[in-house]
């Protein structure tokens, strides 16, 4: 016994007290530096979202976060060192509540929340579903007398969407970038990309699109021919 007390408050007993000194000397510094507060927006990271769902909610994206803590951390704080995280692995079609507190934001040591706005919110939830949307071109221009548009085609003629179910089976087709055929006389072709307006509906694979305007002559200019 007399041993093992030695050998933990004897031995090397000058690096113990100048370590301990050390502590308490740096405990002092940081309880008497200032003090001071920042709010910053950070984005809201949705971990583990279910292969089969989609978030069918576009409001609710970042989260005003209120830090305190040490005045030289708080002046030298990125807004890359602060996010707020939400676990969605337990997550069915629908609508639920999630709260945000303390416990969901990721930041530096010394630092603590002190507000987070909104401490809760609402996302819903749907089914995943993949379908194939015909794509309509968008032409515009100017043209001369006598000569119009006779077809627009596009290639490919459709593309595969994907996002929440209730809003693909919404979308009637896809639409391209507008083009500017003015000028044209019989045929020209252009290459434009094609969307779908909805923000939570992506393309899968997104190519180019190559529209192709054909004109023709009017009524009366057929006549006259």
């Amino acid at each position: 016994m007399p041993s093992l007390f030695r050998r933990v408050f004897v031995q090397n007993l000058g690096l113990k007290i100048v370590s301990l000194l050390l502590a308490i000397g740096l405990w002092f510094v940081m309880a008497r530096s200032p003090v001071a507060e920042v709010e910053m927006r950070v984005p809201i990271e949705f971990r583990n979202v279910p292969e089969n769902l989609e978030i069918d909610s576009a409001s609710f994206t970042e989260a005003q976060v209120r830090v305190r803590g040490p005045e030289r951390l708080v002046r030298n704080l990125r807004s890359t060192d602060v996010g707020a995280e939400v676990d969605l692995k337990t997550v069915v079609p629908g609508t639920r509540t999630f709260d945000l507190t303390s416990r969901n934001v990721r930041l530096p040591h010394d630092l603590e929340v002190v507000q987070i706005i909104p401490p809760h919110f609402q996302l819903s939830f749907d089914d995943r579903m993949t379908r194939s949307v015909e794509v309509h071109p968008r032409v515009t221009g100017s043209f001369v007398g006598g000569v119009r548009i006779a077809q627009v085609v596009a290639d490919p003629a459709s593309i595969v969407i994907t996002g929440p179910r209730r809003r693909v089976e919404a979308v009637e087709a896809a639409t391209t970038d507008p083009v500017d055929a003015s000028g044209t006389m019989e045929r020209a072709s252009f290459v434009t990309q094609a969307y779908v307006p909805d923000p939570l509906i992506q393309v899968v694979h997104p190519i180019p699109i190559r529209v192709t305007v054909i004109m023709e002559r009017s009524g009366e200019e057929k006549k006259a021919q």
